[in-house]
């Protein structure tokens, strides 16, 4: 078993534990704004299991029907979470819009904010677990996982600060109002990991700064041989692989053998630079040279 998937994993037991004790928390008090945060918390938990599937499937070997790997699950599951959130915005805002109408009081709030609290802390200390982690290993699956928690974190705060606002003036609509709130953030957190994985799935190029990377390994690595230009270079990536493609151009009398070693440097630099890398070069006699290639190399 990875450490990708044992995350992951570890996320639905997290997740489990979060759930119950905001559930509790909701079913002490009768707040629909705890009652929000509980149901985000399902959200998590359900999410938390398509990742462990998006993973499974990810980590499958090439096959003939998916020469490329199958790597975009990791998209596919984060597309999934994005659109669960929206479900969960949805029904909190219809449940707010109830409680603004025939707003009530709460039973033991300072007891329910305790165990919100609790949950709140256990929820982003696994965030900031699972974010570091799957930057690390290139998990988009992961990171939304991690970002999305930091997100519950984020409006568990605004919950507790509302429910403590209520209390303290009486106006009961607060309550209702801070559910509200929380939908609209959950929609703003769904939509940006909609929005990601959707650029993954559309074999979004690689951000800048791995592109100036990719740039300055191709140079460097072919410095010292007869290289004279690479262009048209290509990028996309699929959950923790990036594809690298571009055209080599190389005089005329080169041979055979002595472009293929100096392409397996090159992508020995890549796959260095950019683990999970997979590199295809199309080797070009020098007459192919376009001299406004993406990298010129020396």
């Amino acid at each position: 078993m990875t450490h990708t998937l044992r995350l992951a994993i570890g996320s639905v037991f997290v997740g489990l534990v979060v759930l119950a004790l905001k559930t509790l928390a909701w079913g002490l008090t009768g707040s629909l704004a705890l009652m929000s945060d509980a149901l985000e918390s399902l959200v998590n938990v359900a999410t938390a299991l398509a990742v462990i599937v998006a993973l499974r499937v990810a980590q499958r070997p090439a096959d003939a029907n998916h020469p490329y790997g199958h790597h975009k699950a990791e998209f596919l599951s984060a597309v999934l979470e994005g659109v669960l959130i929206v479900i969960a915005a949805m029904v909190i805002l219809r449940e707010a819009y109830h409680g603004l109408m025939d707003p009530r009081a709460l039973d033991m709030p300072l007891t329910g904010m305790i165990i919100t609290g609790l949950a709140s802390v256990l929820n982003g200390v696994w965030a900031t677990i699972l974010i570091r982690h799957g930057r690390a290993q290139r998990s988009p699956a992961l990171v939304a996982d991690g970002r999305h928690l930091m997100t519950d974190v984020i409006s568990s705060a605004g919950v507790l600060i509302g429910i403590a606002l209520a209390v303290l003036t009486g106006w009961l609509w607060l309550d209702p109002a801070m559910a509200a709130l929380v939908a609209v953030n959950i929609l703003w957190s769904g939509w940006h990991v909609i929005k990601g994985s959707v650029g993954g799935l559309m074999d979004e190029a690689v951000p800048d700064d791995q592109l100036d990377t990719i740039r300055r390994v191709i140079a460097e690595a072919a410095s010292d041989d007869a290289a004279l230009e690479a262009h048209d270079l290509r990028t996309r990536h699929a959950g923790a692989v990036t594809f690298i493609e571009f055209h080599l151009v190389v005089p005329g009398d080169t041979t055979v053998e002595d472009a293929h070693t100096l392409c397996d440097r090159i992508e020995a630099a890549l796959m260095a630079a950019l683990p999970g890398a997979r590199v295809t070069i199309h080797v070009e006699p020098e007459h192919k040279a376009k001299h406004s290639g993406i990298v010129v190399l020396s």
